[in-house]
């Protein structure tokens, strides 16, 4: 078998097993449905059909899905690079907040505006990103057990900010001053809140897959994350390698953080932490820790929430069903042996077919 053909068998099998898991996952969602709901067309119709009743809730699940992309693309690269840092989490915070004090304290015309709030926080983000892979590089410390740890550091540290420097005291609530008219992204739908941020996680997506796939940094990413050892003995120094990889993932996430400020708030507001690196991993894994399917990956789980809070709404099932989607997604999708008999037989197959010509 060719080396284009081999490529193109292990794509079509990753994409059977990933189809086939999402079959097993709605097969019980429905099961379970049927087995505690008075009212089970009511809630499927509305879970898997909801956010195609209308125009609005289908924008809905685009506008969901833009901070999904950035931190799915922050942290595909970083896994893709061997390592499993979860700092996009404490980086998208503290994006935001410094987004939220650029567009509360700068006076600036509008399209500048959110483009210095955006490389201020990819700025921000790169150097938070960079701090557990030096203490991995410098001092070979866990990079997950460091980034979990900083991301309640840079979190409070966030809300230190808008605490001491931006808050509002008249607004009843944790909230910022309002931001500056001119820091907003602008809509692209009118009637809806879909907005520019959305193209600008598409840019990301394509410029993050033609850095990886079609760049010599990409490669030296590529095989250190699969073959470390062997990119020492080729003379790639992996230190650098995982430290700018690190930074990059933080200023993806940095950016994910201030396109959400500057596209969907008027003022800062988020009194707890996000948490979208752990759904970045959710989004990782659908997309085969590849960034050209993380969008498409993106806008499955922004789907299937928004659908999942139709169906609450609606009827008598509540939207944490949904997590027992994503649950059985990852269970069988980074389980080794899902469909590995189907895959020999395959492989068996053009084998032989090989040895026959």
């Amino acid at each position: 078998m060719s080396r284009k053909g081999l490529k193109n068998h292990i794509n079509s099998f990753a994409l059977l097993r990933l189809m086939v898991a999402i079959l097993i996952a709605v097969g019980i969602t429905v099961a379970i449905i049927f087995s505690i709901s008075k009212e089970p067309g009511t809630a499927i119709y509305n879970l898997f059909l909801g956010p195609l009743q209308s125009k609005r809730h289908f924008f809905n699940v685009l506008e969901s899905s833009i901070p999904l992309m950035f931190t799915g693309l922050a942290l595909s690269i970083v896994f893709k690079s061997g390592n499993f840092s979860m700092i996009a989490d404490g980086a998208l915070y503290m994006g935001g907040a410094v987004a939220a004090a650029i567009a509360i304290k700068m006076a600036l015309p509008a399209g500048i505006h959110p483009i210095v709030m955006i490389l201020a926080a990819a700025a921000v983000g790169a150097v938070i990103g960079s701090i557990p892979a030096i203490l991995k590089v410098k001092c070979h410390a866990n990079e997950l057990v460091t980034s979990l740890m900083l991301n309640n550091v840079f979190f409070f540290t966030g809300i230190y900010l808008v605490n001491k420097h931006l808050i509002d005291r008249s607004a009843g609530t944790f909230a910022s001053l309002k931001y500056e008219s001119t820091s907003s992204l602008g809509n692209m739908v009118s009637g809806t809140k879909l907005h520019y941020g959305f193209l600008i996680a598409i840019a990301v997506a394509v410029l993050l897959y033609i850095l990886v796939y079609k760049t010599k940094f990409g490669y030296e990413i590529r095989l250190v994350g699969s073959n470390p050892e062997f990119a020492k003995h080729s003379g790639i120094n992996i230190g650098k390698v995982i430290i700018l990889t690190q930074m990059l993932a933080g200023a993806i996430a940095g950016m994910g953080g201030a396109v959400e400020q500057a596209g969907m708030y008027n003022r800062f507001n988020w009194q707890d932490s996000p948490s979208y690196a752990w759904d970045g991993v959710i989004i990782t894994i659908l997309a085969g820790n590849n960034s050209k399917y993380v969008p498409l990956a993106a806008f499955f789980l922004g789907y299937i929430r928004v659908g999942a809070d139709l169906m609450s709404r609606r009827s008598d099932v509540q939207n944490e069903l949904v997590a027992i989607v994503q649950a059985v997604l990852i269970l069988f999708i980074t389980a080794e042996r899902f469909l590995a008999v189907l895959k020999q037989r395959q492989e068996s197959k053009k084998a032989l077919s090989s040895y026959g010509e």
